[in-house]
């Protein structure tokens, strides 16, 4: 933490600060796995899928009710993956965080599938 705030300290004070009044925050984030941590940090692919969603509402324009716009929105997700492979592709991306979360969370994951 000194070796930052020496390196950036006369550059970016207000950074510094910031890295100060919230470390109390960051630090737990440090203690969770690898793998957990890489998917908390990851939201790419949420974000592509809001922008997705909003292209397709705003291209609709308007809606007379609510199951039309719910029908937008999910052909819009379901149109992310044509051919149906992204499930595959999602299994093999989360099976590390997911027993990382396993481990980390004492079985609370699995608990309900038993």
């Amino acid at each position: 933490w000194l070796e930052f705030a020496e390196a950036w300290g006369g550059k970016y004070p207000a950074i510094v600060r910031l890295w100060e009044n919230a470390w109390a925050e960051f630090t737990p984030f440090l203690a969770f796995d690898a793998e957990i941590r890489r998917v908390i940090c990851s939201t790419n692919a949420i974000e592509s899928v809001n922008a997705r969603i909003r292209r397709a509402v705003r291209a609709r324009g308007h809606f007379p009710n609510e199951t039309a716009a719910l029908k937008c929105i999910y052909l819009a997700v379901m149109s992310l993956d044509p051919t149906g492979q992204g499930r595959k592709r999602w299994v093999i991306r989360w099976k590390g965080a997911l027993n990382a979360f396993d481990v980390a969370f004492d079985g609370r994951l699995t608990a309900g599938r038993k």
